[in-house]
């Protein structure tokens, strides 16, 4: 059994597509990152870098004691490797692979993020307009690195899907909210209607994390305790000597 420490955001919905995909047995452990759940010092102990997911096996590759592993391309490569599939081996599929999957994890995923951001942002922020128009542009290059990949191959990495597919497409998903016409890149549509329709995907995409908050129930000093929670931080001081 493998714990997922996890909240339905595209970062962890990696994770839940692989899992999905390989048919392997997991349990998900809900860290509301909403409310604070990734600061505590028991999650801590699984991520160093206080985010989600991370997950723990019970029964890692080769036997032991339980195995950690936190960052989503991590945890990728981890649960690809245990069990054989999706990340071929062979130096040349094997990098072809890598390469794509560390380009989603410098590039894609906090490029989109930023973007997200800065657009949600209301105005008693300021004028967010030069990093809307930085990173919305930089969103819009990334979606067309992708289009320019797959107008000649199948799958990000080639001709067999992997989890450079995987770990790309959620971070697809939400395309109309980082402002992108999708019909503008039409080999890089071709790709996100096959992987979506894929079974493994969409039960991947729909899992929760079996809590549900109306965000109106909170006062008024609860969002701004969450507010000074998840934004600008700053380093957590290291244990006394």
């Amino acid at each position: 059994m493998i714990d997922v420490h996890y909240w339905p955001t595209p970062n962890g919905k990696k994770v839940t597509i692989l899992l999905e995909e390989l048919d392997l047995p997991y349990r998900i452990v809900p860290v509301h990152i909403g409310r604070g759940d990734q600061f505590t010092d028991e999650f801590l102990k699984i991520s160093p870098n206080n985010r989600m997911p991370a997950i723990v096996d019970h029964e890692p590759l080769g036997g032991g004691e339980p195995i950690s592993v936190f960052e989503s391309g991590a945890i990728m490569l981890y649960l690809a490797e245990k069990a054989g599939r999706f990340w071929p081996q062979e130096p040349r599929a094997k990098y072809e692979v890598l390469q794509w999957v560390m380009w989603q994890m410098a590039n894609q995923g906090p490029k989109s993020g930023e973007n997200g951001h800065f657009r949600r942002l209301g105005p008693e922020h300021g004028d967010q307009s030069y990093a809307q128009r930085r990173f919305g542009d930089e969103v819009h290059r990334l979606y067309g690195v992708l289009d320019n990949r797959l107008y000649d191959r199948r799958y990000i990495a080639g001709d067999e899907y992997s989890i450079a597919d995987m770990i790309s497409y959620p971070w697809t998903v939400g395309w109309q909210g980082q402002g992108i016409d999708i019909d503008e890149f039409k080999y890089f549509k071709r790709w996100f209607e096959e992987i979506g329709a894929r079974p493994a995907v969409q039960r991947g995409m729909a899992v929760s994390a079996g809590i549900t908050e109306d965000p109106a129930s909170l006062t008024p000093e609860e969002q701004a305790r969450r507010r000074a929670l998840l934004y600008n931080q700053r380093a957590r001081p290291a244990p006394a000597s």
